[in-house]
């Protein structure tokens, strides 16, 4: 099983000497990826029910720097050389599939084919609102966005229509370094875990940071392996290979050795930690501790 951290791109990581540092630290003790957060806007003072919190808000969503997923990661990429670089997750109706195409296919190619796109409908309905998306229409809005986008990397003639995009004969070069991306479909729902087996070349699941203490219980984990078999059989009925789906969950915290033993036994490729630091002296030194208790290096 792989590990990954994520909250890469938020508070003092938003500083390029800090973002380096993290990156070569998490690269050298042998973390296999790096996964952002991302949000465009955020409306303060927000009614949505954050999904992944029982009290409905996100932690530390507010005024601290986010800078844009792509952005921060192609800037990393020209600092590594091994690490993946993966959204956690990419609000995917907020984008125009086309433009988004064309960036993570260049980020892709110059980073060496490293890019994993982690996409989700998002949960901020007041941020659809100041970007001028319905957020009725987020999930068909997601679907034909990947549709879209997997349209444009296959050929140098693609076209697509009918639908919100429609074009006839277009090139979006380049095209990404390995001829497509992998897409990590984001979420803890079953309507989630379906549209990963129907589109998504694997899942990316949260388990929140209280739950993660009773992985061991019947409850979270229980229903985390639910939803694996959800997703392994919708693949099934699409037609599509289960086995090949990569199933990554986001722990934040590290399991107990129970629970790793089960994710493990489960077909679990990957668990994704939170940055053991915000403190700019502890960067490779607190990566480095973090890297030992799961047995890297």
């Amino acid at each position: 099983m792989q590990w990954g951290l994520i909250g890469t791109n938020v508070g003092i990581y938003a500083e390029p000497e800090h973002a380096v540092a993290l990156a070569q630290s998490a690269e050298a003790a042998g973390f296999d990826s790096l996964w952002t957060y991302d949000h465009v806007v955020i409306p303060q003072g927000y009614a949505s029910h954050y999904p992944y919190s029982p009290s409905g808000r996100a932690p530390g969503l507010g005024r601290a720097p986010m800078p844009d997923s792509l952005v921060w990661l192609s800037y990393v990429a020209a600092h590594t050389s091994r690490i993946l670089l993966g959204t956690g997750v990419l609000i995917l109706p907020l984008r125009n599939p086309l433009v988004l195409a064309k960036q993570v296919a260049s980020l892709d190619v110059l980073s060496g084919g490293r890019v994993r796109l982690g996409v989700g409908v998002g949960w901020l309905e007041e941020e659809f609102d100041a970007v001028g998306v319905p957020f009725s229409e987020r999930g068909s809005r997601a679907d034909e966005s990947i549709e879209v986008m997997r349209t444009l990397w296959a050929s140098d003639d693609a076209s697509h229509n009918p639908g919100r995009w429609s074009f006839e004969q277009a090139t979006a070069a380049p095209r990404p370094a390995r001829g497509d991306i992998h897409i990590t479909i984001g979420g803890h729902s079953p309507a989630a875990a379906k549209r990963a087996g129907r589109l998504g070349d694997g899942w990316f699941a949260a388990i929140d940071a209280d739950s993660i203490k009773k992985l061991t219980l019947p409850g979270a984990l229980e229903r985390f392996v639910e939803l694996i078999a959800l997703m392994r059989q919708t693949a099934a009925d699409c037609g599509r290979d289960p086995d090949a789906l990569e199933v990554t969950l986001l722990t934040g915290r590290v399991p107990p050795q129970e629970a790793i033993d089960r994710l493990k036994a489960e077909g679990i490729h990957r668990c994704v930690l939170m940055v053991p630091t915000y403190s700019p002296a502890e960067i490779e030194k607190a990566v480095d501790r973090l890297a030992g208790r799961v047995g890297l290096g």
